[in-house]
């Protein structure tokens, strides 16, 4: 029964990190596809594509970009605030209830 207990708490562990990563590449998608678009816009508008330096034509994709590589880090990158506490911290009140329920 606790090999089964194990195994469905691993396989809702793996399908929650496969639904981060489903969410960060439709995120990378969205980035990419409107920044085209306001850039190949911008550049139409103003009927020269050499004259891209509207700095509103780039402030969007450089604040997003920012939001995108956080989102980057909380998903793949090594989360060095926390490292892995939400993980041990999870073990550890498993751990805890399992003792309760031995006494």
């Amino acid at each position: 029964m606790e090999n089964y207990k194990q195994e469905n708490t691993s396989y809702w562990s793996a399908k929650k990190k496969v639904k981060e990563i489903k969410g960060f590449y439709v995120h990378l998608l969205v980035y990419l596809f409107v920044n085209i678009a306001i850039v190949t816009v911008s550049s139409y508008h103003n009927g020269d594509w050499s004259s891209l330096s509207n700095i509103w034509t780039y402030s969007t994709a450089f604040f997003w970009g920012i939001g995108l590589f956080a989102h980057w880090l909380s998903v793949f990158g090594p989360n060095k605030f926390f490292g892995n506490w939400e993980e041990r911290k999870v073990r550890e009140l498993m751990e805890k209830e399992k003792n309760r329920n031995w006494e």
